[in-house]
């Protein structure tokens, strides 16, 4: 099976007959009781008492975080946990840049480190490294087990392992490494077009506290502000359960390139993806955030489907207004297509884990 041809999942669901506003926190919250109260129930349920391990399997920028994040807020963050390899990889950056944690670090390395340099070297080794340089995945795979060390015990989704072709193997032996011995684990593959990872690279923001994403384009929040001084329009964070909602969201320098400078870590991705695509073994979820135009009305709801937006503020009241437009780009195949909303495809991670979990 190739990306392109992931399964459409139907979210179109019998007895629901209400739109709901999918950029709102509470409007999510009634959208995925609606149509995924059961397995939600379900779920906190076995996550009182019960893990898994998931590994997130998507093209840079497919949505991975965005999509975790919304299953947290669906079934309840207590006992869930998301794990990027990149935050790890940086957040030992600055552990030995400024000392703060570094013997609780180091500590931890000499117990559970197994590699090919000394305990001595790692400091170097880490800090010797930029973000587009692959760190041995020996000492990834320790980062990663020092992450998890630190929380509770948690169902986990972790994000950016394998990222490249020598660590699949490690990927496939992971849970056992980490020690869950006896939780299930499963991959996730998602699959999303180019041209909507670029449009979301150039127009995506963030939260500066809880990290949430959001897109000034493709994905608005309910808070939208002006600033005279450079006479743009940006986004507040909305994020329920982030400490800080309300903060203004910022963008990344370089975002304005879109796909342009990861093309070669995108083709990567699909190297590594048409491997774990065949293997044999591991439970698989499909996640699909494109739909053709052409089968969209037999599969999803209108209001399921991403806009794009812009804003415009009323001179009179200084009130800035959102207002949505149609849109739609081609997926790899040349096929125009709809791209979902966060929510619907988090829906159908929603349903397909409890499946998974035989719940």
């Amino acid at each position: 099976m190739e990306l392109n041809d992931f399964p459409v999942f139907k979210t179109l669901t019998e007895g629901v007959a209400e739109t709901f506003d999918l950029n709102s926190p509470e409007g999510r919250q009634a959208y995925f009781q609606a149509k995924a109260g059961q397995e939600i129930i379900k779920l906190k349920a076995y996550l009182a008492e019960k893990s898994f391990v998931a590994f997130l399997l998507g093209k840079k920028n497919s949505g991975k975080g965005t999509y975790t994040k919304l299953f947290m807020e669906a079934v309840g963050a207590e006992h869930v946990g998301h794990i990027s390899v990149g935050d790890i990889v940086r957040d030992a950056h600055q552990i030995f840049e400024t000392g703060k944690g570094k013997d609780e670090l180091l500590a931890f390395l000499k117990e559970n480190y197994r590699g090919f340099h000394g305990v001595h070297e790692i400091e170097d080794i880490v800090l010797g490294k930029n973000q587009t340089t692959l760190l041995s995945s020996e000492l990834i795979i320790s980062l990663i087990k020092y992450e998890i060390s630190k929380r509770p015990r948690q169902a986990i989704f972790i994000d950016g392992f394998p990222r490249a072709l020598d660590q699949i193997n490690y990927a496939l032996f992971l849970k056992e490494i980490v020690g869950y011995r006896h939780e299930p684990d499963f991959f996730v593959f998602i699959s999303v077009p180019n041209s909507i990872i670029d449009e979301r690279i150039k127009y995506r923001v963030i939260c500066p506290v809880c990290k949430t994403p959001r897109n000034t384009k493709l994905l608005a929040t309910n808070n939208v502000g002006f600033d005279e001084a450079t006479d743009q329009f940006y986004l507040n964070c909305d994020n329920p359960n982030c400490s800080a909602m309300g903060t203004r969201m910022v963008g990344k320098e370089g975002d304005e390139l879109g796909i342009e400078p990861i093309r070669d870590r995108i083709e990567m991705d699909n190297q590594i993806f048409k491997q774990l695509l065949q293997l044999e073994g591991v439970p698989k979820i499909y996640l699909r955030n494109s739909v053709p135009v052409e089968k969209a009305k037999d599969f999803v709801e209108d209001y399921e489907l991403t806009p794009a937006y812009h804003y415009r503020q009323d001179p009179a009241t200084s009130k800035v207004e959102t207002v949505e437009e149609p849109w739609t780009a081609k997926d790899d195949a040349g096929i125009e297509s709809y791209s979902l909303l966060p929510s619907a495809v988090a829906l159908s991670l929603i349903k397909q884990v409890a499946k998974t979990l035989g719940l």
